[in-house]
């Protein structure tokens, strides 16, 4: 929770006056019972009319005070509490844009989301009540507590004894609760993640035909959340029972004892009514205290996991050098990948090198490692052995961003966001023009479907791009970067669903671009990489074969297994 406090610095004011004015407002309230102690005691006996409209008139008086001062307390509170949520947010959203993927990968996405959520929800719910009744609540307890010692000693007793009965079992169960809140946090985290992976994937679930099942995964992962949730509730329950009960027993004996003093003319009637006020006080006020513990318990095991993630630290040192103004060169010195986590490695030993506009082309089966290779070169991951340099420089040395500018990468998902189409575009360069705009659309072979919807490019864009079918996002993913105009392009299976002629234009207008950009295109098919300066063969993590598409075709087993399976023989022909 220390980190957080920082959170509070643009909010001291807030933090201060909140529960300043909360405590004017219990002072108020302290006053009611001697006032309608003087209507019992002098007013009513008397029968004096003018001072029972006096006394009355200061209890309205009272009233409207204490409730403006409520009401200050709670605009200054609430603006704390959702200036802190926010400025949680805004921390957690960046320093999670700012780790790793392996960090990500460690966390998981479903806890992510419910961390920047719920948990962060939980924390300003937290806080807003903390600030309004954290001081307020104990300072009606211990005021009403004086209060009744100044009436009269013995009656007052019972409030020494209950007081500390009732805060034993507020902190006991709170004790208890703590760490059962932080395992409910936890199942939340799976329900979360079981309803994201089916909303991605609605529609395979139904092609598929596994509706019932997936039903069944959510059933068990939601009633675990309950069953942990009914554990916790029963538990929290019992606060207000047994502080109702302690304060309830207490009250019985106060009014039993006051009786006895009243009948013997020890105090007055009037004295009996505010204690009686002052008991009916510490029991309003300690059942919100119970639920503010609740409360509480919840925040802080929000808290703790929220602390968690902003505590995590990037396991990759960052570089001092500026990437500025590279020609492209890359090299793979003898390079492997270990992903956190795993014995064996992703990649074992990869070599090669490229030279300014050249093009690479990496095949190979599904999962043999062709997008763990072009991940380190934006340094998404580090190598654990070898080095991949990018212009004679280790890419270790250079800063996150700079590095990554100057490198326009599409990856296997295309992935588009709400908004204009511009504004999509805009992502690779946000200077350019509207003929660079076109430029990349044309070179994308997507120019044409643009400028054929309405609103050209400022036409919207679903979430997710769902209005456009899977080639055209692709190319408008693959624009997107050539808009860029980096000296480093990578092409990571970006264009699966194209039709072989367009695919074959697409790399043409890549091809003859100046300056050409160094090209490394990430692909299962043999027509899509041929025609490189080199082909890199890969399998189950091995490099075993470099050269052009005329050499593996002599000597990589690999590379000719996969092109006689993509493509027949004269023979067959026949």
């Amino acid at each position: 929770m220390k980190s957080l406090w920082k959170y509070f610095k643009n909010y001291k004011k807030e933090c201060v006056l909140g529960p300043l004015f909360k405590l004017l407002e219990a002072s108020f309230e302290l006053i009611v019972p001697l006032v309608v102690a003087r209507i019992v005691d002098i007013a009513i006996p008397s029968e004096n009319s003018g001072y029972l409209i006096r006394m009355c008139l200061i209890m309205v008086l009272l009233g409207l005070v204490g409730l403006g001062c409520s009401l200050t307390a709670q605009y200054f509170s609430a603006k704390a509490a959702v200036g802190f949520a926010a400025g949680v947010k805004k921390a957690l959203f960046s320093h999670v844009q700012s780790l790793p993927y392996q960090e990500l990968d460690r966390l998981g996405t479903s806890t992510l989301i419910t961390r920047l959520t719920a948990d962060v929800n939980q924390m300003q719910s937290g806080v807003n009540m903390a600030l309004r009744l954290f001081l307020r609540s104990p300072f009606i307890v211990f005021g009403a507590m004086i209060m009744a010692f100044t009436i009269n000693v013995k009656a007052a007793i019972t409030f020494v004894v209950v007081i500390p009965a009732l805060s034993i079992v507020v902190y006991g169960i709170m004790l208890g609760t703590i760490p059962l809140y932080k395992k409910v946090q936890g199942k939340l985290d799976k329900v979360t993640g079981v309803t994201r992976s089916n909303l991605n994937g609605v529609r395979v679930i139904r092609a598929f035909c596994r509706e019932e099942t997936e039903q069944k995964e959510f059933a068990e992962a939601n009633t675990g959340l309950t069953k942990m949730q009914i554990v916790v509730g029963r538990i929290s329950a019992l606060m207000n029972p047994l502080t109702y009960a302690i304060i309830n027993a207490g009250l019985i004996w106060l009014i039993y004892k006051g009786a006895v003093q009243v009948d013997g003319g020890i105090i007055t009637q009037g004295s009996l009514i505010a204690l009686v006020n002052y008991m009916s006080q510490i029991l309003v006020e300690l059942v919100k205290l119970a639920n503010l513990m609740i409360l509480e318990t919840k925040s802080l095991a929000s808290a703790g996991r929220i602390e968690e993630v902003l505590l995590t630290q990037s396991s990759m040192e960052e570089g001092s050098v500026q990437a500025e103004h590279l020609i492209g060169s890359v090299c793979f010195d003898h390079v492997s990948l270990t992903y956190k986590g795993c014995q064996e490695e992703a990649l074992s030993d990869i070599h090669f090198a490229l030279e300014p506009g050249e093009t690479l082309g990496i095949i190979g089966g599904t999962g043999c490692g062709k997008t763990s290779v072009v991940n380190l070169i934006s340094r998404y991951y580090d190598v654990s052995k070898g080095a991949v340099l990018v212009d004679g420089k280790d890419v270790k040395e250079y800063t996150f961003a700079s590095l990554r500018e100057q490198i326009a990468s599409v990856p296997q998902k295309a992935v588009l966001f709400s908004g204009s189409l511009r504004k999509n575009l805009l992502w690779g360069k946000s200077s350019a023009t509207e003929e660079e705009l076109l430029t990349a659309l044309e070179r994308a072979q997507a120019k044409e479907f643009v400028l054929a919807k309405e609103g050209g490019l400022d036409q919207e864009v679903a979430q997710g791009g769902k209005n456009y079918s899977g080639g055209q996002r692709q190319r408008l993913t693959i624009a997107r970067a050539l808009v860029k105009e980096a000296p480093i392009l990578i092409l990571d299976d970006s264009a699966s669903a194209l039709d072989y002629v367009t695919d074959a234009n697409l790399r043409k207008s890549i091809h003859e671009m100046n300056p050409r950009p160094t090209t490394i295109i990430v692909s299962q098919r043999t027509a899509s990489v041929m025609s490189a300066d080199k082909i890199l063969v890969l399998d189950d993590g091995k490099q075993v074969g470099i050269g052009t598409h005329e050499e593996l075709l002599k000597n990589c087993e690999v590379y000719q297994e996969i092109y006689a399976s993509q493509f027949k023989t004269e023979e067959e022909m026949r």
